[in-house]
């Protein structure tokens, strides 16, 4: 199995920090993504990443950061999309 891995790197920017909605809640981070379509333009994830040290931190409003999406070799492909009859 290889382990070369396909990436692409989209600029995005932390639209806005949520608080939890419980006590026990986690906050949470809504990125809105530059190069998505407009109605997945914005995602929310846990508002916490790590260093390559594993320091964990928080992000902040109106950052700038990068979306990476990663996947091995096996799950792509380098045929063409195939074309869609339209009706």
């Amino acid at each position: 199995m290889s382990t070369k891995k396909k990436r692409k790197r989209m600029r995005a920017t932390v639209g806005k920090v949520i608080a939890p909605f419980h006590r026990d809640g986690e906050e949470k981070a809504q990125i809105n993504i530059d190069e998505a379509d407009p109605l997945y333009k914005e995602v929310r994830i846990p508002n916490e990443v790590t260093d390559e040290d594993g320091n964990k931190a928080r992000l902040k409003p109106d950052a700038d950061v990068e979306v990476v999406i990663e996947a091995s070799e096996e799950a792509t492909t380098s045929e063409p999309p195939e074309r869609r009859q339209r009706h």
